[in-house]
């Protein structure tokens, strides 16, 4: 398991568990294990990130233990693929469970049993309403709800259920509810359905079984047979936990686990709709689950994210009681701190245009050393070569420039990166009037890019040489929805999406370095923004990086 960022933070959680160890506390003397169980119907994304980081944070900052617990209690969307990818994001999220690794389908034959034990004791029976008539009987607040097979007798109940189980009866036709209270204010416990048909396979047992146990009944039983102490779920469960409490009372496993909740996750400009996500891959709106603008940890990890800023901004949201939205800027700037102290420096230029040296000999030859990380000798040095011909960002030339431009105009001097000062003499126009190349002449003086003479050089720019320059496809990702909130109730999140989402720039020209950068190195393009390799569609024959976020901008067109 990995380190917790800051294993001494107290949330209010932790302040629980802190009373709950103490002398006469409920797990007093036990060590604190906690679980994390997700369904394998798709992948996990941020939202993720934050309760991974709860469950396997609170068991690592009191030396317990944490589960991973597959909750495959729904055949219908469940793949061993989602299994593979759950437990490759975990793991890449820094955390591990040890030996720890169970299923929910390892419980069913327990889970039937303790059904079975509900009906003896006269705390379930079978109910042969059809899903439209449970909605009608449901009742409301003055109300109670309706059951006409309540008072069904046991052993009507017992062989229906078994014969349930034996497969006689098609999916709806009858369904294993728990007998609480059908006057509860709380809706969950007028007598909630624990059992129902469904006959589908399923990716671990085949066709074993034709009935399967709800989420709100499985779940308690699942903590109790693994012994967890603290079921840490997000705040949507809380009308859920007196049933948790029901089924923990009620049935003859001896364990005492207890369920906490939390607010969820919420980011703007995304949704965190596992059948949202579903629907734009499915749709083609997205390339895959790994789309670099998918909030899931694949795509965040295609995108260029680390580790250790999606931790790091987990910790910095802190966990809560009451839903809010964060802010994607937070975790975009956690990224941009993570790189800047990390990533590698080169120099790219995305949307080029020709520089030439006209004082400069054609087959001569410069190359500089130079650092890959300013901050960290140790991170070493690398070779860049100079000549005549020479690329450089479109928009570092203006012809007539605007105030406050200090890039390349005729008659200003600017500073080649690492390189020489240069003097731009004008620039060649093709017959549209478009500018194809820029010209210049360096001082021979300033190598490194320092005057001999001291004066003031107000520009610098980043350049590739177009002799060993590497062509390579760059992607530039934005935010996917262009609505802050395109995951509220009352709208049509494909409605919300952002038309201009990923632009694509295939002439881009990089350092030769670069050319055998594999994933997931990152690197500072200098003046543009932080770069991964694309993990998927790169060749070092034809490099493709993906932007994982932006630089401030020094200066803004106007």
């Amino acid at each position: 398991m990995a380190e917790a960022i800051h294993t001494e933070s107290t949330n209010f959680i932790h302040a629980i568990i802190d009373e709950e160890l103490k002398e006469n506390g409920r797990c007093y003397g036990k060590t604190v294990h906690t679980r994390f169980p997700p369904e394998p119907n798709g992948y996990l994304h941020i939202g993720h990130a934050k309760a991974l980081c709860i469950d396997f944070g609170t068991a690592l900052k009191y030396g317990g233990l944490c589960n991973l617990r597959m909750d495959d209690t729904n055949p219908t969307k469940e793949d061993e693929e989602f299994v593979d990818a759950i437990q490759e994001d975990i793991h890449w999220l820094g955390f591990d469970w040890g030996d720890r690794f169970y299923y929910a389908s390892d419980y069913f034959e327990v889970m039937y049993e303790q059904a079975v034990g509900l009906i003896q004791k006269g705390l379930a029976y079978v109910c042969e309403q059809t899903p439209e008539q449970m909605r009608e009987n449901r009742g409301d607040l003055t109300n109670p709800a309706v059951s006409p097979y309540r008072d069904r007798p046991i052993e009507e109940s017992l062989d229906l259920f078994a014969r349930m189980r034996a497969g006689e009866f098609e999916d709806g036709r009858m369904t294993l509810r728990a007998k609480i209270d059908l006057a509860s204010g709380n809706f969950n416990m007028r007598d909630p359905v624990i059992y129902r048909i469904n006959h589908c396979h399923h990716h671990r047992q085949g066709n074993k079984w034709c009935i399967y146990p709800m989420y709100d009944f499985a779940h308690p039983i699942e903590d109790m047979m693994e012994g967890i102490t603290h079921s840490l779920c997000s705040l949507e469960f809380e009308d859920h936990r007196p049933l948790y409490n029901w089924v923990v009372e009620h049935v003859t496993i001896d364990a005492n686990p207890r369920q906490i909740e939390f607010a969820r996750l919420g980011i703007n400009y995304t949704v965190m709709s596992k059948r949202k996500l579903r629907k734009l891959v499915e749709e083609g709106y997205v390339s895959g689950w790994d789309d670099p603008r998918m909030p899931t940890l694949c795509g965040l990890r295609r995108r260029g994210y680390t580790p250790t800023s999606i931790r790091q901004f987990c910790e910095k949201i802190g966990v809560a009681k009451v839903p809010n939205t964060v802010e994607v800027a937070l975790l975009e700037a956690c990224l941009r701190e993570d790189l800047n102290e990390n990533a590698h420096r080169a120099m790219a230029v995305l949307r080029p245009i020709k520089l030439t040296i006209t004082n400069y000999h054609e087959n001569e030859t410069d190359t500089f050393e130079v650092e890959n990380h300013p901050a960290k000798p140790e991170a070493g040095t690398r070779s860049v070569t100079f000549s005549k011909h020479l690329w450089i960002e479109a928009d570092d030339f203006m012809e007539e420039p605007v105030k406050g431009y200090f890039r390349m105009f005729p008659g200003n001097e600017v500073r080649l990166k690492s390189a020489y000062v240069v003097k731009c003499t004008g620039c060649v126009k093709d017959e549209n009037g478009n500018v194809i190349e820029v010209l210049a002449e360096y001082d021979p003086d300033s190598k490194g890019g320092n005057t001999a003479d001291g004066r003031k050089i107000k520009g610098t720019i980043h350049w590739v040489d177009a002799n060993t320059a590497v062509e390579a496809e760059v992607r530039l990702y934005s935010n996917l929805f262009a609505d802050a909130d395109p995951d509220s109730g009352d709208k049509d999140f494909l409605q919300c999406l952002a038309p201009n989402s990923l632009e694509v720039l295939t002439n881009c020209k990089l350092e030769a370095a670069l050319q055998s950068a594999t994933a997931p190195d990152s690197f500072q393009f200098m003046r543009l923004g932080y770069f991964t390799v694309d993990n998927k569609d790169s060749t070092p024959q034809r490099p493709v990086f993906n932007r994982a976020v932006s630089l401030k901008d020094s200066f803004k067109a106007k």
